[in-house]
């Protein structure tokens, strides 16, 4: 496609965009004087118009019911999980069985790591990607602390080649061959949160295995924004939040894979809690855990419902509009940010200079682009802040910008250049 640096382009696609009607579902942020382009989906994504009406719902449940409400309201609390597990196991390519949304992603990797980080003999080590995001660091030290063992000897970190900014993916495949049957367990981020690098699951699942190791991924930056196929993939285990790209409330509910073919296997180590208990007898209150047989045996302690309605209200336009659809778009638009980047670039290069670090290849990325930004990167990003511009700043020097497709549209990304220009 041939993009123009022109209003009357971007309108254009925004006119024959098949999503076009969903950006009016959700409520742009107003505390600013300017109209705001919102540029943070992969931080926190926009609220739903409906959300408001999902937990209301439940709030009245509560007012009318008070505890009855686990069984008399529309949705039963009891199993309200249930009606998030389809629409979130389409999002991330699983069976329905395999996925439960639950807990917290840093509380849902501890305890996916409780059952398939299990070093024995030399088989210890953790290969993972270097600066991933500090809360999956922090989770990887603590789990090998847990178990006696030195992280410094023990987690293998993969980074990018000397004067480079994304890691080789044949570098990630020479390691695991290295470490062999040393190797325990492979935890990437499926999307590298600082890069947006978008890694091969597939191949590295099928790498990791044939060396006999676990492979899982964190998906914070994936669920929602990739097409996943995790099932498929045989991907041992993967994790994700909400609040992304998912749209569903700051710090919201997470969800959880693991792979139909470890469903079954009650010799698993995990932390148990009722509401992982077999729920056919959970009310008899007896002693001795019974896990379920589906991703719910994760699952400790009963719906934080709230947070789950706001959840559904996101589930449920995602299940309308579908995630084909939505990465379609996706790509498209953020190719056209990657345009108008170059072109603001090659106008004003002598004043500051970017450098886009995320792949160029749109298989390798998905609705995020981190810009690299020579000059007084800070004094940029705090007036682009200003006009309204909301983006993501990480240091020393990166700008990250992601383009949600159900809410950015075409001119956003016009006005965005002409606010860049602007600055320069």
């Amino acid at each position: 496609m041939q993009f123009e640096n022109t209003l009357a382009f971007a309108q254009k696609m925004d006119e024959n965009d098949p999503l076009k009607a969903y950006r009016e579902r959700f409520l742009f942020p107003n505390f600013l004087a300017k109209p705001i382009i919102y540029f943070t989906g992969n931080s926190l994504g926009l609220q739903p118009r409906s959300t408001k009406d999902y937990i209301q719902k439940e709030l009245d449940a509560w007012a009318q019911y008070g505890v009855e409400g686990h069984f008399l309201a529309e949705k039963p609390w009891f199993s309200y999980h249930e009606f998030l597990s389809a629409k979130a196991a389409k999002i991330v390519g699983a069976l329905e069985k395999e996925v439960v949304v639950t807990h917290s992603l840093s509380t849902n990797i501890h305890l996916l790591m409780v059952s398939f980080y299990k070093p024995q003999g030399k088989r210890t080590k953790i290969l993972c990607e270097a600066k991933a995001f500090p809360s999956d660091q922090y989770i990887l030290e603590t789990q090998v602390r847990f178990h006696g063992l030195d992280p410094e000897a023990t987690i293998v970190e993969i980074a990018p080649r000397a004067g480079e900014h994304l890691i080789n993916e044949e570098d990630i495949y020479a390691k695991i061959e290295e470490l062999g049957d040393e190797l325990a367990l492979v935890m990437i981020g499926g999307v590298n949160y600082y890069s947006g690098q978008l890694f091969d699951m597939k191949t590295i699942t099928e790498k990791g295995h044939a060396v006999g190791a676990i492979v899982g991924f964190d998906l914070a930056h994936a669920a929602g924004n990739i097409l996943l196929k995790l099932h498929e993939w045989k991907v041992d285990f993967a994790a994700w939040c909400s609040y992304k790209y998912l749209n569903s409330s700051p710090g919201g509910v997470s969800g959880l894979f693991v792979h139909e073919k470890h469903l079954k296997d009650k010799s698993m180590n995990r932390f148990g809690g009722w509401w992982g208990h077999d729920k056919s007898v959970r009310f008899l209150m007896e002693k001795g855990f019974r896990p379920m047989e589906t991703a719910e045996a994760w699952q400790l302690s009963n719906a934080p419902v709230l947070g789950m309605a706001a959840h559904l209200a996101s589930l449920d336009i995602f299940d309308e509009a579908g995630m084909e659809k939505l990465c379609a778009k996706r790509d498209v638009l953020t190719a056209y940010l990657e345009f108008i980047i170059d072109e603001v670039s090659k106008l004003y290069g002598e004043k500051c200079s970017f450098e886009i670090i995320t792949p160029r290849d749109k298989t390798k990325r998905g609705a995020q682009l981190s810009m690299l930004v020579h000059g007084e990167a800070r004094k940029l990003f705090d007036f682009l802040t200003e006009e309204g511009v909301i983006a993501d700043w990480r240091e020393p020097n990166v700008i990250r910008m992601a383009p949600a497709p159900l809410y950015n549209s075409f001119e956003d990304v016009y006005y965005f250049g002409q606010i860049l220009s602007k600055a320069l």
